[in-house]
């Protein structure tokens, strides 16, 4: 029956090992057929990312490049002979990956399964988002390890990447070191092809196994033949190592048995990050927190007021005895005593009883050796007899009698060393030894305990009298006598001086009495030091008045002036005085005009509200850095637009949002009028935490979702969208049209920049997004080489004066009209003093009054001639514009002056444009002209600027006078304007002169138009 039992689970067992190992042999007779093959294994890993999809254009067509590489790889693997004996045959398969791993085909026996191998290749279509090449280097090692041949020595992963991204991205498996590291542990050969240009080296060497299966291998120039035959050749070379690494082959010989099952594999590695699971169901309530801390101590209460001053206290009861002292440390050991005499002999005592045996004494010498003596004959050994059967125990005998002592047996040898005795009793007192010299101090003893107390002394003789003692307690009091006479009142003595203390008494012996009652209350004490000065009372009722007093004697002597009286009435109006001299003009429309907008920001000129949105790409192709100068850029804008143009972005004014996208549905909205956004700080906060999303390009899809999503809440009538990309949208998956903001009213700016590949931005498409080319009101289309431009102060400038283009000013003009022709020359100061940049300022101020003459009102359009002439030193003058009537010319003129920078002449200018008007008379027309000057000149004096300005007033030129800064010479400006070096008239002189803080100013507020204002006005 156990038999059975046994026999009956063991067949069942071999039954079903038997079928496993028939599956396994037939795997094993379909992937191996011959003993001679030798299998290498081979995957390929094919990037199909953004950054290599949209790599150039047409898009795809990099990719396309890889998929013929791939493909020629594989024709290329044919199979070899070996000089042992074996046969090279390939089992090849390949993925593609972008942010997700896709499988093109699980390893295949070549050339049974090349040409599906090769077709599927070539159907691949790219994904063109992330690069997550750790994720595709580890499915490519699971396809190796689990569907490759034993030969653990021949597998090898061919991938063809870019290396994009370089950092700043998350890689979700672990990165691409562990993937590397990971393929070098398992003994796998990883040969790195790069996909050409713009890759990137240090992440191509890391994934290779060592710098001998990187080198320059490439899959999209015209090298891919090379890269091909030098990899298959070290895959051939390294395989026939492996294969043939034996001294002798016999033929094979016919299949053995099954073997055992193998053990327990090993614990698989954690496969790839499965998809978000549905949320659970909420948890349970928690259970009661803790009870909370004490409160904190309150705060301390305010004092209370001070008590009155309680009566004196009864006398205390005497005090117990105090604690004994310290005893006094113990004294220095003392000499030690002569020695004794010695004492007279003692009587003979009695014989004591005998003495207990003594020691044994000491062993005698070691004998010497004896001789050896002759050996005996060894005897025959007996027969070993049987045991017999164990005895019955005896009963214990009874103690035997202590026998004789036996005689002193011979010398037994050197027993083991015993244990060390005991300590010997103590040997008699010697006698004392002679005194020896006296030693050194010794160190300190211990503290001794404390003495007994010692006998009480002989009474000492009485000392001598002392001096008297203080004055005694006051006694009781007596009964009262009878009463005496009165008698004469005594002189006050003086106090007497107290006593001195006497010393304290010893502490007597402590007595045994009890506790008696309490003493009577002790007497007043004397009276104590005055105290402090009290407040000063509140001031009594006033007393009721007094009665009038007598009139006093009469005062010769006048009394003191009294105090001034009030001011009278008015008197009579006096006769009118003499005509006094004119003050200087008031101000004109113009100056007025400017007074109010410098008083009243109502004035100025407004940009807002204005509706900002950002649209800015996140893609791989990027990259980190410059998707972070893209977020630096917008918050740029925000605080221009907020400082230069005064754009407040708040509720109910003007408002901005920013969308960043990727690939298909990876847009994230912030804006102002989010739950955690509540003004423009919050918002320029999330803007900095955005991250890089690092997938595909999808503009359109963005720009749908921007209309969608952002526009409805900002309803502004002035809207500005900008839009930051490479203009490198996947519009083979993207089929949303790049012009989706073009339908509604609003302003595009398309900004193309430069990728990570230093690839130029697509034109056409930046022309899509900004409406160029349709029926919408077209917007704005810039291209940049790198992002770091847009930082730039100058870029930034022309953003915020584009989005602020339409600014709502207030309507003031100060029109000028001219009643006969005139001929006006604007004189030019180009000397070194005023500088180069100054000198662009006023060409600017030149050009607007130019253009301030030749549009004012007059009856033809040939009323007014202008010119424009520039000065520096004696003989540097130059007409940059004689006599012209369109403004357009002139002005053209005025751009290509060329600042001179040479010394300052004013009167050689002067003297220079009063012949000009005398080479190009005029009839009827008035001759102005409008000098640039501070008044200081190199080596001209008063009298020489007088005699200039007084030949220009007899050619009947009018002279008007700008003075730029607050180094201006007073007295030369003086003589330029009214020809008068003694006098001055103010009125004319302030209608002549115009003064300016700085160059800056020439531009600012109305002052152009009240310069050419008052020119034109005579």
């Amino acid at each position: 029956m156990k038999l059975a039992n046994f026999l009956f689970p063991f067949l069942l067992q071999v039954c079903f090992l038997w079928s496993g190992a028939l599956a396994q042999q037939t795997e094993i007779v379909n992937r191996v057929e011959t003993f001679q093959d030798c299998p290498v294994d081979l995957f390929f890993v094919l990037d199909t990312s953004e950054s290599v999809a949209l790599k150039r254009k047409p898009f795809g067509d990099v990719v396309t490049q890889v998929k013929a590489f791939t493909n020629r790889f594989i024709e290329k693997l044919t199979d070899r002979y070996y000089r042992c004996d074996r046969n090279l045959v390939w089992n090849a398969g390949a993925l593609h990956y972008s942010d997700e791993v896709v499988l093109i085909k699980e390893l295949s026996r070549m050339p049974t399964g090349r040409n599906d191998l090769q077709n599927k290749v070539s159907a691949v279509s790219y994904i063109g988002k992330g690069t997550y090449t750790d994720c595709a280097m580890k499915r490519g090692i699971e396809e190796l390890l689990i569907r490759g041949s034993p030969q653990k020595e021949n597998k090898y992963l061919i991938v063809v990447t870019d290396g994009h991204p370089l950092d700043g991205y998350k890689e979700p498996c672990g990165g691409l070191e562990d993937a590397a590291n990971e393929a070098k542990h398992l003994g796998i050969k990883v040969f790195s092809v790069a996909i050409s240009p713009d890759h990137l080296e240090p992440r191509l060497s890391v994934i290779a196994t060592d710098s001998s299966h990187r080198r320059n291998f490439t899959a999209t120039n015209a090298d891919t033949d090379s890269t091909i035959d030098t990899i298959i050749d070290m895959i051939k070379k390294n395989v026939e190592h492996v294969c043939c690494s034996f001294e002798c082959q016999p033929d094979r010989g016919p299949l053995g048995p099954p073997g055992d099952p193998g053990y327990e594999g090993e614990r698989g590695k954690p496969g790839l990050p499965g998809e978000k699971g549905e949320a659970g169901d909420p948890g349970k309530t928690g259970d009661l927190g803790p009870i909370g801390y004490q409160g904190m101590k309150g705060e301390k209460g305010t004092q209370g007021e001070r008590g009155s001053r309680g009566s004196k206290g009864a006398k205390g009861e005497k005090g117990r005895r105090g604690i004994d002292g310290i005893d006094g440390m113990k004294g220095e050991n003392g000499f030690s005593g002569l020695p004794g005499c010695k004492g007279s002999p003692g009587f003979d005592g009695l014989q004591g009883p005998p003495g207990p045996k003594g020691d044994l004494g000491d062993y005698g010498d070691k004998g010497e050796k004896g001789e050896r003596g002759t050996d005996g004959k060894a005897g025959r050994p007996g027969n070993t007899g049987n045991f017999g059967d164990k005895g019955q125990p005896g009963s214990p005998g009874g103690p035997g009698e202590k026998g004789e002592l036996g005689d002193e047996g011979a010398l037994g040898p050197d027993g083991p060393p015993g244990e060390r005795g005991g300590n010997g009793e103590r040997g008699p007192l010697g006698t004392p030894g002679l005194r020896g010299p006296r030693g050194d101090k010794g160190e300190l003893g211990p503290q001794g305990d404390q003495g007994r107390e010692g006998p009480l002394g002989v009474p000492g003789d009485p000392g001598a009298v002392g001096p008297i003692g203080p004055k005694g307690y006051r006694g009781d009091e007596g009964p009262m006598g009878p009463e005496g006479l009165k008698g004469p009142p005594g002189s006050t003595g003086l106090p007497g001086d107290p006593g001195l203390m006497g010393e304290r008494g010893e502490d007597g012996s402590r007595g045994n009495g009890t506790d008696g009652f309490p003493g009577f209350p002790g007497y007043p004490g004397n009276r104590g030091n005055p105290g402090t000065n009290g407040t000063r009372g509140d001031p009594g009722l006033k007393g009721d008045e007094g009665e009038a007093g007598d009139p006093g004697d009469d005062n010769p002597n006048p009394g003191p002036r009294g105090p001034k009286g009030l001011k009278g009435y008015r008197g009579p109006e006096g006769s009118p005085g003499p005509p006094g001299t004119p003050g200087p003009p008031g101000p004109d429309e113009c100056e007025i005009l400017d007074i109010i907008m410098k008083m009243c920001s109502c004035c100025e000129c407004k940009c807002g509200p204005v509706d900002v949105l950002f649209v800015l790409d996140s893609s791989e192709s990027i990259g980190e850095d410059n998707f972070k100068n893209a977020k630096t850029f917008i918050i740029n804008v925000i605080d221009r637009l907020s400082k230069d143009e005064h754009v407040k972005f708040e509720s109910g004014d003007s408002r901005v949002g920013v969308v960043q996208y990727s690939h298909d549905n990876t847009q994230e909205l912030v804006a102002m009028g989010d739950p955690n956004i509540d003004n423009i700080g919050a918002l320029k906060e999330v803007i900095k935490n955005l991250n890089w999303i690092a997938g595909g390009t999808y503009t359109g899809e963005a720009l749908q979702f921007t209309k969608e999503n952002l526009l409805p809440r900002f309803a502004s009538d002035k809207r500005v969208a900008i839009v930051i990309t490479d203009g490198r949208s996947d519009t083979l998956r993207d089929l949303t049209p790049l012009s989706s903001l073009c339908e509604i009213n609003t302003q595009i700016v398309s900004l193309g920049i430069g990728d990570i590949f230093r690839a130029s931005p697509n034109s056409e498409q930046l022309g899509v997004i900004a409406c160029e080319g349709t029926s919408h009101s077209p917007g704005l289309s810039v291209q940049m080489d790198t992002y770091a431009e847009l930082l730039t102060d100058t870029f930034l400038q022309n953003v915020t004066s584009y989005i602020c283009r339409e600014k709502k000013c207030p309507d003031y003009k100060c029109t000028i009209n001219f009643t006969q022709p005139a001929d006006i020359t604007l004189l030019v100061d180009s000397s070194a003093s005023v500088g180069s940049r100054n000198f662009e300022l006023t060409k600017k101020f030149v050009k607007r009054q130019a253009e301030r003459f030749l549009t004012a009102h007059m009856p033809s359009e040939d009323f007014v001639r202008v010119s424009v002439v520039q000065y520096s030193g004696k003989n540097q003058q130059e007409a940059e514009a004689q006599f012209m009537q369109n403004y357009t010319v002139i002005a053209d003129m005025i751009d290509k002056m060329e600042f001179l920078n040479g010394a300052t002449d004013v009167n050689a200018a002067l003297r220079y444009v009063t012949n000009l008007y005398r080479q190009y008379p005029r009839a009827g027309a008035v001759k102005r002209v409008l000098i640039f000057s501070d008044g200081n000149s190199q080596g001209i004096t008063k009298s020489d600027i007088e005699r200039a300005v007084q030949e220009a007033h007899r050619a009947d030129i009018k002279i008007y006078v700008l003075a730029v800064g607050s180094q201006a010479h007073e007295s030369n400006l003086r003589v330029l304007v009214t020809e008068k070096n003694a006098e001055y008239n103010v009125a004319y002189g302030e209608s002549h002169l115009f003064r300016v803080p700085d160059y800056n100013s020439l531009l600012q507020g109305v002052f152009y138009r009240t310069v050419s204002r008052k020119v034109a006005a005579e």
